[in-house]
């Protein structure tokens, strides 16, 4: 009795899971027909991103990197599954609870649909469809679930002497009720895999972006980066002087990367200004482009840590923007937004400063803004953490103030202004990868954006500090190499990483964690030779 209970509170929790995804399969098919971005589960795994506390931001940006957000969709996949199992056992022994969990459910993605930036009256019609599929489902595999089980207990009690005089003339039949509800269970699933598999493919791979994104032809720029002899060292391990671009590091807020047609893009200058501005992609570009290199740092790049770039931008002046706008008295922050609904609160005086390069760029290590990157305008601003300043599918600045205006990122734990600080970091030799005795060269990277680098110095064992070499630097806001010639002896060494930059600031011994401002501290890494 105990193994034939058990039996059909794991068929009810199969029907759940199917009805759930038959719920996501209808969504996903009218998301495709009607409003592609209103997909419910990546609509619910962005409300997560969202609410997310900045401890496990961070635990998720140090464990996973570029890969936090396959993590969070796979975490959501298990958790809708969980909740699907629930739902289905409910159903089974407590109808209509489980159909009740799964309209809640929809209600649920729907608000997180709508609330989402772009969303429209037809954003509201996947979770609706979903949840009506859904429940229609649930609920017929919970009635047929049902009938077989009573079915069963009926051909049992005519094969019982004691109740064999029952009348069973109307029981249903225990041999179409469970081929009923296998049936409906296949075929649903069968079903639901290709609709909604198939869906999600065909929207994104039918998506005429990246075929806009290809046929672009910048024109050509007005001013280049002039590379000086010896700024790229030629030392094995050591990261290269400019990061391609499938290697750049990538930390947004966005789970699916926003696709934006040039041709409809538009870029507003509002707030506290003298003349709101309205830019076309065309009108941008048409102003004159100029290359800049500059290194981008994640707020989120731990001592040590990779999410650090270089690159070659082409873009327009951000202060010839704002100029054109007239920014009034008082104001002292630029609040940028994404197509997204993302903010980014900058420093007025960082955009304005005919002394800093903060740019609109259009363009990447010498071709267009790569998609994830910001296609097809984002912001990059030398000297502050991109959280406050990189907004990519940025299509509005707000000139306000800090006091009238907070970012995304504020509320959460991070300061409204953050400069990036003065870091050093040792690329080779690895801890944990073993190196031969003899003369080792260890090298890095080292960054003091807006000031420049003037000197590394490195330690062995505590030992006095030996000023390492440098390459020849681009500009003050690119990073520059390091390195230095090592005797090494067989054994376990530490080795110690600082940096001084042009101004005479030496960069702080002491550990700071990323939040609020970013991590800081020297790099002290176990290398082992053998």
């Amino acid at each position: 009795m105990a193994a034939r209970r058990k039996t059909f509170i794991a068929w009810a929790a199969v029907a759940g899971v199917v009805s759930a995804a038959a719920f996501l399969a209808a969504a996903e098919l009218i998301a495709l027909l009607v409003a592609p971005q209103a997909s419910p589960l990546l609509a619910v795994g962005s409300f997560v991103i969202d609410i997310v506390p900045q401890p496990f931001k961070e635990f998720a940006i140090s464990t996973f990197g570029e890969y936090d957000k396959i993590a969070l969709l796979v975490g959501l996949g298990l958790a809708v599954l969980v909740a699907a199992v629930i739902a289905g056992v409910l159903e089974y022994v407590r109808p209509p609870i489980g159909a009740a969990l799964l309209v809640v459910a929809g209600v649920l993605s729907g608000a997180a649909i709508l609330t989402r930036a772009g969303a429209g009256f037809l954003s509201a019609l996947p979770p609706l469809a979903g949840t009506i599929a859904g429940v229609a489902l649930l609920f017929l595999l919970g009635r047929r679930l049902r009938a077989w089980r009573d079915g069963s207990v009926t051909a049992g009690n005519r094969a019982d002497p004691v109740t064999a005089g029952t009348d069973t003339a109307d029981a249903p039949r225990p041999g179409s009720s469970r081929r009923g509800f296998l049936g409906l269970t296949l075929i649903t699933a069968a079903a639901s895999v290709v609709v909604g598999v198939g869906s999600r493919v065909i929207a994104a791979t039918t998506s005429s972006i990246a075929a806009a994104r290809d046929a672009i032809r910048l024109p050509a720029v007005r001013s280049t980066v002039t590379v000086p002899t010896g700024a790229e060292a030629d030392v094995e391990g050591l990261t290269p002087l400019f990061t391609p671009n499938a290697d750049f590091y990538r930390v947004d807020t966005a789970l699916t990367v926003p696709e934006i047609d040039p041709s409809t893009w538009r870029l507003v200058i509002d707030g506290m200004v003298d003349q709101r501005i309205e830019l076309s992609f065309d009108d941008l570009v048409n102003m004159g482009l100029d290359e800049y290199g500059i290194t981008l740092t994640c707020v989120s790049n731990e001592v040590g840590g990779g999410l650090v770039g270089n690159a070659i931008w082409q873009g327009v002046a951000i202060r010839d923007i704002l100029a054109m706008a007239g920014p009034q008295s008082g104001a002292d922050m630029v609040l940028s937004r994404s197509v997204d609904g993302y903010t980014a609160s900058t420093p007025l005086d960082a955009l304005t400063d005919d002394n800093r390069d903060a740019i609109f760029a259009v363009a990447m290590n010498g071709e267009p803004l790569p998609l994830e990157h910001g296609f097809p305008v984002r912001m990059v601003v030398p000297g502050l953490y991109g959280y406050v300043s990189a907004t990519k599918w940025v299509t509005e600045l707000k000139v306000t103030t800090f006091e009238a205006d907070e970012a995304y990122w504020t509320p959460r734990g991070y300061a409204a202004e953050a400069p990036i600080k003065l870091s050093s970091r040792i690329d080779t030799p690895r801890s944990g990868t073993p190196v031969d005795a003899g003369t080792v060269a260890i090298a890095g990277m080292a960054w003091a954006q807006t000031v420049g680098i003037d000197r590394v110095e490195v330690s062995i064992d505590d030992g006095d500090w030996q000023p390492a070499t440098l390459s020849t630097p681009i500009n003050a806001d690119t990073w520059v190499q390091w390195w230095v010639e090592w005797q090494a002896e067989a054994g376990t060494h530490y080795v110690t990483v600082r940096a001084i930059d042009s101004a005479g600031t030496m960069q702080t011994e002491e550990r700071a964690p990323i939040a609020p401002n970013g991590s800081s501290g020297w790099q002290r890494t176990l290398v082992t030779v053998r």
